[in-house]
């Protein structure tokens, strides 16, 4: 696999298309702490490591009803073409109501925090 994080990102979109309740993905450290930063903003209802044969990660999305919290997961920044941004460059995703994930010095920040805590890095990916 040459992108494991769009290959998470691609587990979320479809299951929430197919309408599951779970999601289960491989796990690595970057993946948890995306998923971490997910739960804290309400995109994600919760994320676990199971220990099973290979560590996973059990995903419990998070519906309004019938309709699926996150509207568009996209990946940003991809082993082809990186993406950086200057903490000046930021711009708010879809008028402030989405969110990017920026991997900064100080680890995984929202677009708003590297903002406020005065940091760039690369765009990891962008939630709406």
């Amino acid at each position: 696999m040459t992108d494991p994080i769009a290959d998470l990102l691609t587990r979320i979109r479809n299951a929430h298309l197919r309408g599951k309740e779970t999601v289960n993905a491989p796990f690595s450290k970057l993946k948890h702490e995306i998923l971490k930063l997910l739960v804290k903003e309400g995109y994600v209802s919760s994320v676990k490591k199971v220990k099973k044969e290979f560590d996973e990660l059990e995903i419990t999305l998070k519906y309004v009803g019938e309709s699926p919290v996150i509207k568009e997961i996209k990946r940003e920044s991809r082993p082809g073409l990186r993406k950086y941004l200057s903490y000046k460059d930021i711009k708010p995703f879809k008028g402030g109501l989405g969110i990017q994930v920026i991997s900064t010095s100080k680890g995984l920040l929202t677009d708003k925090q590297a903002i406020k805590d005065q940091v760039g890095g690369e765009v990891i990916c962008r939630v709406f």
